[in-house]
């Protein structure tokens, strides 16, 4: 068998992303001719035309956009292999790092984070950012370093994740309220009245999914966006929150909180990144500290 011209990758990484004979052309500084040459083996090589006129433009084929991720994983990882091993200065670093992170992330792991950054590397800033909804834009577009969250099937399929820790849902409510009182049952805990989470809003969640066996279905008074918003209306009312135990546990000081009297979800919380980011020691770095940070709290 033939050995492949591996330099095709790259050429096929850049006309995919461009999606234009020119641009990928002067991208890699080739002539219009040359690019259309390379174009040509490519589709030979692959057997698919890859990229289609459209119009004016030019469209890409099912084939081709089933390669569009893969081949840019694979050039990524091919530059962090050719790159030489930088040594990383600590103390003389200046970078501003940001973490897009969910909600209650930055109460409950944030100050040991930042603490652990000033002590080994005084010049880096961290900023830590919202997370209004679940995609992976932010991080292929460069403007995000880092992200914490549940891997589901919207995340994209190119981003490194590694696991932060498990979690689990318990009940929180303020103090004195009845169901602080005594061993609350499902029945109980389903007939007080809930503050539900849900960024799109929706009335029904993984804790709903999880009453529904029992044939239970709790009161839901009000909806909000987030963890925060939820705890800050039952601590101030007789509403019942349910929240994650691990990332809330700075947010719900003072409160009561109960194990859920029925069998409920567990969530893998995780740690994102690019590709791109994965062999910078930098990033590496910090990476290593949000885990140690969240292993050790």
């Amino acid at each position: 068998m033939a050995r492949p011209d591996l330099n095709l990758l790259v050429t096929l990484d850049v006309l995919l992303t461009e999606g234009s004979v020119a641009r990928a052309a002067r991208r890699l500084r080739l002539s219009p001719s040359a690019m259309s040459r390379a174009l040509a083996r490519l589709r030979a090589t692959t057997g698919d035309p890859l990229l289609v006129r459209a119009g004016r433009g030019l469209v890409p084929t099912p084939r081709a956009l089933e390669l569009r991720e893969r081949v840019g994983r694979v050039v990524e990882d091919a530059a962090a292999v050719l790159r030489p091993a930088e040594r990383l200065e600590l103390a003389s670093l200046v970078r501003t790092f940001t973490l897009r992170t969910s909600d209650g992330f930055v109460e409950s792991f944030g100050p040991g984070l930042v603490a652990r950054v000033v002590a080994e590397a005084p010049g880096v800033r961290l900023r830590f950012v919202g997370k209004p909804d679940k995609e992976s834009t932010p991080l292929r577009d460069g403007s995000v370093d880092l992200e914490t969250g549940v891997v589901e099937e919207s995340t994209g399929p190119e981003l490194r994740a590694r696991v932060l820790f498990h979690d689990r849902f318990v009940g929180a409510v303020r103090a004195g309220h009845p169901l602080s009182e005594s061993e609350p049952t499902a029945e109980r805990y389903a007939a007080g009245g809930h503050v539900a989470v849900s960024r799109r809003g929706s009335e029904r969640g993984l804790i709903d999914e999880a009453l529904t066996p029992l044939g239970i279905e709790r009161r839901v008074v009000t909806i909000v966006d987030g963890f925060a918003a939820a705890l800050a209306l039952a601590r101030g009312s007789d509403l019942i929150a349910t929240v994650p135990e691990r990332h809330t546990g700075v947010l719900r000081a003072g409160m009561h909180s109960f194990a859920l009297p029925f069998p409920s979800p567990e969530v893998t919380v995780s740690l994102l990144w690019h590709p791109r980011l994965h062999a910078d020691p930098a990033h590496r770095w910090l990476r290593g500290l949000v885990l140690e940070c969240c292993s050790a709290t």
